[in-house]
């Protein structure tokens, strides 16, 4: 059974985009591209916005946003109630992202990160699972649940 991933991208994220859905995963990983579909320029939060409500109404379960430095797409995407959304700039951030955070958005930023560690990074988060147990916990404390 395969897994969908959406992704999307502002123009600074393009490229990084592009060479994530050339890489060689998994044939069990689909990628869907939200776009945009060239380098020229848009605006982050028609992106953030397209990609975190498919996630926040539950129509994909996984999603990576990519911009410049990845700073206004996870603002933008973390205002959705059922998005958590990690900046991640290594595979330990998107290791411990997953484990603690049940982050379910990798966003990256294309000036900060390399493309080796960004597929690292993908990688990683797709196939970390979420602890639970007192990160649970801590999780729902985010959006107001009392214990």
């Amino acid at each position: 059974m395969s897994k969908t991933i959406i992704i999307s991208s502002d123009h600074a994220g393009y490229s990084l985009k592009k060479k994530i859905l050339e890489f060689r995963f998994s044939s069990d990983l689909v990628f869907k591209d939200l776009g945009p579909f060239s380098e020229e320029s848009v605006d982050y939060p028609d992106f953030a916005h397209l990609l975190s409500n498919n996630i926040n109404e539950g129509l994909f379960d996984f999603g990576i946003l990519i911009c410049g430095s990845g700073i206004g797409m996870s603002i933008v995407a973390n205002r959705y109630k059922n998005v958590r959304a990690a900046l991640c700039s290594s595979k330990k951030m998107a290791k411990l992202s997953r484990q603690h955070n049940n982050a379910n958005i990798l966003v990256l930023g294309s000036r900060l990160i390399s493309d080796e560690e960004a597929i690292k990074s993908i990688l990683t988060f797709l196939s970390t699972e979420f602890e639970g147990g007192r990160h649970q916990t801590r999780l729902q404390k985010i959006n107001g649940v009392k214990n």
